[in-house]
């Protein structure tokens, strides 16, 4: 902040608030920090509602209370919403200075999630508006600032051709080819595996099929090299976990045709040919390209990065439980060595596959215990099975709930 006095006051609903410069520098909250790297009143004001120079005092029109309880949170740590007020409404003032319903304490969180279920509601988030073509100085064509006002107008707007495929009518063309792609693709690989397929296959199917498959990658790989051209940070977008597996989807047809080019029909082909068949069936994880365009995908995908540590939990549980049972199991139906002993479960590894299925209650069939003991442990196997995977249920519900109305709330940004 280049310009003021070293002593900042906040004026949020008529209470004000005393603050030095290094405190609003590292202040938690991002809209009050944001105001330390303002170098001229125009910017404060796109920060801030209102401005005086001469008491250097930033007037926000907000709720008063609402930021009584996050200035709380900003001193003790802990936020709580405010209360005889809406939920949601104090959700909308915590994003408008910056905070996330991660910062509310659980309790306060589950009658966020409660709330928002029954409430179709868009929530407010301040937009990057593009900046406005500048006024009162006429300007030509010809003006270099000009032509790259242009370029990297059209660059913003390809950009959100085919990273935002709700942002037009272009961006859902666009999108709407990359799933007919990704559909026509799949069925000719689950269409390829069928044994009539190999019986009644001929020149003009194969070749049909052939330029099919390379129609599909062709628009996959412009569609791949447009976005890598396109994007802000070339290195972000190489680390981002979808543009991995587009990569990932694409380059065994290419391998695969080089390694034919290369090798023909020789020996080191025919030796080949099952990594090359192996590649093939990486075709597969073209279906997740479909997350791009589904955000129930998309919701899925931050529902399992988000409860990682519940997963890794209900894992252990599982593994634990699978070592005790499947000893147990191997004990009762073999190991006693009784008459009625069971080859079934000769050794431990073979009974913690009994012991998968009962505790998942898919029960194959394949493998059931014969004597009474045994039966006793499957029924006690079953529901401890049933009593451990539901523990981390709740956990993983309210971080797909919280994920679903965040993916909700972008889309509806884009109508």
């Amino acid at each position: 902040m280049k310009f003021g006095k070293s002593i900042c006051i906040l004026n949020v609903g008529g209470t004000k608030y005393a603050f030095s410069r290094e405190i609003i520098k590292d202040f938690p909250l991002r809209r009050v920090s944001r105001l330390h790297n303002c170098s001229s009143e125009k910017e404060v004001l796109e920060v801030c509602d209102d401005y005086d120079r001469e008491r250097n005092e930033f007037f926000f029109d907000r709720h008063s209370e609402a930021f009584v309880f996050i200035m709380l949170y900003v001193r003790s740590g802990r936020l709580r919403f405010a209360p005889k007020m809406c939920e949601l409404s104090f959700y909308n003032e915590m994003i408008y200075w910056g905070l996330e319903s991660s910062h509310l304490e659980f309790c306060c969180q589950r009658r966020l999630d409660d709330r928002m279920s029954d409430t179709h509601t868009y929530l407010f988030e301040e937009d990057n508006q593009p900046e406005e073509e500048p006024r009162g100085e006429e300007v030509t064509a010809t003006d270099p600032a000009v032509s790259t006002g242009w370029s990297m107008r059209w660059i913003g707007k390809l950009r959100r051709i085919f990273e935002e495929p709700a942002s037009s009518v272009a961006a859902q063309i666009v999108a709407a080819l990359s799933v007919i792609c990704v559909i026509v693709s799949m069925v000719i690989l689950c269409a390829s595996t069928l044994p009539d397929w190999e019986t009644a296959k001929n020149k003009k199917l194969e070749e049909h099929s052939r330029i099919i498959e390379a129609v599909c990658i062709g628009w996959f790989t412009a569609e791949c090299i447009v976005r890598f051209l396109l994007s802000r940070d070339k290195c972000e977008f190489v680390r981002q976990p979808l543009n991995i597996i587009d990569l990932l989807a694409v380059s065994p047809y290419y391998v695969s045709m080089a390694a034919a080019a290369l090798l023909g029909e020789s020996l080191e082909m025919q030796r080949a040919g099952i990594v090359l068949c192996m590649l093939r069936m990486t075709r597969i994880f073209w279906l997740i390209k479909l997350a791009r365009h589904f955000h129930g995908l998309q919701t899925l995908g931050l529902t399992l990065q988000h409860c990682r540590r519940e997963l890794v939990m209900l894992l252990v549980f599982m593994c634990v439980a699978t070592a005790i049972f499947s000893a147990l199991a191997q004990l009762l139906e073999h190991g006693l060595d009784l008459q009625s002993s069971s080859q079934d479960y000769n050794s431990i590894p073979a009974a913690s596959w009994w012991v998968i299925i009962s505790m998942t209650t898919v029960g194959y069939g394949d493998m059931y215990p014969i004597t009474v003991p045994g039966r006793v442990l499957g029924g006690v196997c079953v529901v401890s099975g049933i009593v451990l995977i539901s523990l981390p249920i709740s956990f993983i519900y309210h971080s797909f709930l919280q994920c679903y109305h965040q993916q909700r709330f972008r889309t509806s940004r884009h109508p």
